[in-house]
Order: structure tokens, then C-alpha cells, then sequence
């Protein structure tokens, strides 16, 4: 969650599945921009979040967005990343984030995609996101990443929670039959 967002400030979690926004149902998280979108800045809405077994209404006023600003530089070459290829049957190749890319971001860890192909773009993750969790296990480092991605069974679907600029989100990566 992006620290004194309008999400943030209102009370919701990581976690939460946002169930109605104003009283319309979501579907699927695809309904979900469509549906801010369309609501004026500084307007007061209600969101109802499926959190922990049960659902609980919370009231969040709309912000305006910036545009997406770069998410981090390029190492220099005394910062030294390791890559990882563990994700490759997903479609994944990723690094551990240098000290001052997790500073700028704010964060504890993660891994940055160097590369989404096949699966994990189809799942709408891209070059330059962070992975902070997958399969609803924290990701800090490359290490965490592989271990995860281990035990993942590869037919089956793995969630990924990712943030791209200020927004963290939820993706799911399917793979092709």
C-alpha cells in the first residue's frame, strides 16, 4: 500500500479484495479503474473490502494521480545485482534491488523484472515492476524468489503482488496449455 494514498488513508490493507465501490459490484480487478476513474477528485465514496472472512465498509475521498514516474535507475557498476532465471517457465527474469533503489522506493526488499515474456506478460507484468509477493509469501531478495518459485506447481496459477510506481496490485499468472 502506497503510504497517505486515498486507499492507505482510508483504512485498506494489503490483501483486501475491494468487493463494491459505491455500491456497484467488482467483478474483477479490471472494473476497479474504470470505475474510480469515472468519479470526480475530492469526491467521498465508500468501498467495501473482503478482508480476513468478512466484508467491512470504509470511506475514501478520490485523489487525481500523477503520470508513472521512472521506478528506479540503473545500477552504477559498484552496485553489483544478482539475477535470477528461476522464473523463466513463468516468463520471469528478475534482480535483487540495489540499497538505493529500495531506499528510493521505500522499501524493505523486493525483486525488480529485468524481463516479462510469455505467461507473466499475458498477466500484464512488465520490465521495471517490483515483485514484493508471490503465491501470498513475502519476495525480499532473489534468494526468496527462487525458494518461492520452487515449490510453485506450474499448472496451477501463481499470484504475484507487484507495485509499479505508487500503485501496489495483485496479478495472476496463468500458464498456457
Amino acid at each position: 500500500m502506497v503510504a497517505r494514498s486515498p486507499a492507505d488513508k482510508a483504512g485498506v490493507e494489503a490483501g483486501d479484495i475491494i468487493t463494491k465501490f459505491d455500491g456497484k459490484v467488482i467483478d474483477k480487478s479490471s472494473d476497479l479503474p474504470r470505475v474510480v476513474g469515472s468519479t470526480k477528485p475530492g469526491n467521498k465514496s465508500t468501498v467495501t473490502v473482503f478482508r480476513r472472512g468478512s466484508t467491512k465498509d470504509l470511506s475514501i475521498t478520490i485523489a487525481e494521480i500523477e503520470a508513472d514516474k521512472p521506478v528506479a535507475k540503473a545500477p552504477s557498476k559498484d552496485e553489483k545485482t544478482k539475477n535470477s532465471s528461476a522464473g523463466q517457465p513463468f516468463g520471469l527474469t528478475v534482480s535483487d534491488l540495489t540499497d538505493a533503489q529500495r531506499k528510493e522506493l521505500k522499501l524493505k526488499g523486493g525483486v525488480k523484472i529485468d524481463a516479462a515474456t510469455e505467461a507473466a506478460a499475458r498477466a500484464g507484468l512488465r520490465e521495471g515492476d517490483i515483485i514484493v509477493g508471490i503465491a501470498n509469501v513475502e519476495v525480499a531478495s532473489v534468494k526468496d524468489f527462487d525458494a518461492v518459485l520452487a515449490k510453485a506447481d506450474k499448472n496451477k496459477p501463481l499470484n504475484v503482488l507487484f507495485r509499479r510506481g505508487e500503485w501496489t496490485q495483485y496479478s495472476v499468472i496463468r500458464m498456457a496449455r
